[in-house]
């Protein structure tokens, strides 16, 4: 059941997102619109997923669900609204975010392996 809440959950959040954001931020309202949704769509979508509970996440879990559920369920969409003529266009956020993927991780693996070493050092000491 877990699964299937959080299919339901970021299915949600990913078609609110991708179908109420560009009326938020196009003309007339722009960048200010564009902070609005972002403020109000995640912020209702986090509160709907996270704090209700919506979407399930393991304690040992990274919290990059909303993020993927969003993006998958945009592609997805217009998918199925412009067919695959228009995928080929995507490759480059694709590479891009799958570098910037790498260097989050390699980073975060860094931080954390500091963390542990200075842990215990202060308890050593």
């Amino acid at each position: 059941m877990a699964i299937l809440r959080t299919a339901i959950g970021g299915t949600i959040a990913g078609l609110f997102a991708g179908g109420v954001w560009g009326a938020f931020s196009a003309q007339p309202y722009g960048i200010i619109g564009g902070w609005f949704a972002a403020l109000v769509i995640i912020g209702l979508m986090w509160f709907m997923n996270h704090y209700v509970g919506l979407i399930h996440n393991s304690a040992e879990g990274s919290f990059v669900d909303m993020a993927t559920a969003i993006g998958t369920t945009c592609i997805v969409r217009d998918l199925i609204m412009n067919g695959v003529v228009e995928l080929p266009s995507s490759i480059p956020t694709f590479i891009c975010l799958a570098i910037g993927g790498i260097i989050g991780g390699a980073l975060a693996y860094v931080v954390q392996k500091s963390m542990e070493k200075d842990s215990e050092e202060s308890l050593n000491a």
